[in-house]
């Protein structure tokens, strides 16, 4: 860069190890992103208002995650059974979460349900307050550490990605097959395809239709397959080769099983059909049988399952919470999804996975050889240029919006 040069002779790139540590450490806070961003773009698709206390239900499930942790470690569980004890502060914690945000539907925003949508927005911004100021009044307002995590779990590991890629391609292949064959026979191609279409592409639409999905869906998994292929054979070994700790793994690994997961309940289920009715018209939804109230509830319940895991993760990778925790990542999660596509739950884990990696990134890449003093202390400024940068180009985010009937009208 000649201008950086000119600007700070004394400046110095970064290694190719140092890049790859920014890389990692931008994905794995990025996946907490997303997966809080999840409840932002659930509560918005159904509801239409964003929910600003919903980082107050991460810090929750952070908080409560630290108090379940503290008395294991003080009963001697925390070292002599970790893995046992991390499953009971899990489910702790995600159960307080779920309990939150149920609990604050019910109180605050069902009232509130036909009232001009300011009233609600306003109200969230009550809410989360409300809930910052009662954690600190019951657990003060001092940092709580959570307990030293074992040294298999610190430890820096060296993985090839390309191998990883490589294994996942196959498992996708494995996983397609045996899906294909517990589903039967042959189905009857889309109804919609076009009839004149070649043998080819109709034995594609057949195949489609026998995973239960669609035929875009199905050219974008056979370009991923192939893209990850190309990844682990073409890409030399030492740029895939990544050092990394294992509480990054299981953070990156988790989000990307919780996103999983959240994406089968409501493509696949009887409850994320009515998810998404609801979602589109209530009015129909409810004409058609669906109960309102509690396919709402479950939304809420759902974005509290996401923010308790996220929030667990954070305390794990970070050790260290309060009760302003929430704050912060929850304004970047909401930044997340709008630029992902707010109402869009796979752009909002997108949108957080790039949010985490530009802001990890940039301040270093950009910033530090033009010689501007405190660069890490910027990734705030970096998250928030983003937004305003896709607003001005891509004002429906980078994946669009899913909106109901209403909002589109």
């Amino acid at each position: 860069n000649p201008f950086a040069r000119w600007r700070n002779p004394g400046a110095r790139g970064l290694t190719g190890d140092q890049f790859k540590g920014l890389l990692i450490s931008g994905l794995s806070q990025g996946s907490m992103y997303g997966l809080i961003a999840l409840g932002y773009s659930m509560v918005y698709g159904v509801l239409g208002f964003i929910n600003f206390a919903h980082g107050e239900v991460f810090m929750v499930g952070a908080m409560s995650g630290f108090i379940t942790s503290d008395k294991l470690h003080a009963a001697g569980w925390w070292e002599s059974n970790f893995l046992l004890s991390l499953t009971v502060v899990t489910l702790i914690a995600i159960v307080t979460s779920t309990f939150t945000a149920v609990v604050t539907e019910r109180i605050a925003y069902r009232p509130l349900r036909n009232s001009p949508r300011l009233i609600p927005l306003i109200t969230s911004i009550g809410v989360s307050f409300f809930i910052q100021n009662a954690v600190m009044g019951l657990l003060g307002p001092a940092t709580k550490s959570y307990p030293k995590l074992p040294e298999w779990l610190t430890t820096m590991r060296s993985v090839d990605l390309g191998r990883v890629f490589v294994w996942i391609a196959g498992i996708l292949v494995v996983g397609g097959l045996l899906w294909y064959l517990w589903r039967g026979r042959p189905r009857e191609k889309d109804p919609t395809a076009d009839a004149g279409e070649s043998p080819i592409a109709e034995k594609v639409s057949q195949v489609a239709a026998t995973l239960g999905i669609s035929v875009p869906a199905l050219r974008r998994l056979v370009s991923v397959w192939i893209a990850l292929l190309l990844l682990g054979f073409l890409v030399p070994e030492k740029i895939l080769i990544f050092a990394i700790t294992g509480t990054k793994i299981m953070v990156v690994s988790v989000a990307a099983a919780s996103m999983a997961g959240l994406w089968y309940l409501v493509e696949r289920t009887k409850t994320g059909r009515a998810m998404r009715a609801v979602a589109e018209d209530k009015e129909i939804a409810a004409l058609m049988g669906i109960n309102v109230n509690r396919i709402i509830v479950v939304t809420f319940a759902v974005g509290g399952t996401m923010a308790g895991i996220g929030g667990i993760l954070w305390g794990l990778l970070f050790r260290s919470v309060h009760h302003m925790t929430g704050f912060l990542p929850g304004i970047k999660a909401f930044t997340a999804a709008v630029v992902g596509g707010i109402g869009n739950m796979g752009g909002a884990m997108a949108g957080g996975v790039a949010l985490g990696s530009a802001e990890s990134v940039a301040p270093m890449v950009l910033m530090e050889p033009l010689g501007i003093p405190g660069v890490s202390q910027l990734k705030d400024a970096v998250a928030f240029t983003v937004l305003v940068l896709v607003l001005l180009f891509r004002p429906a985010g980078l994946f669009g919006e899913r909106l109901s009937q209403e909002d589109r009208a």
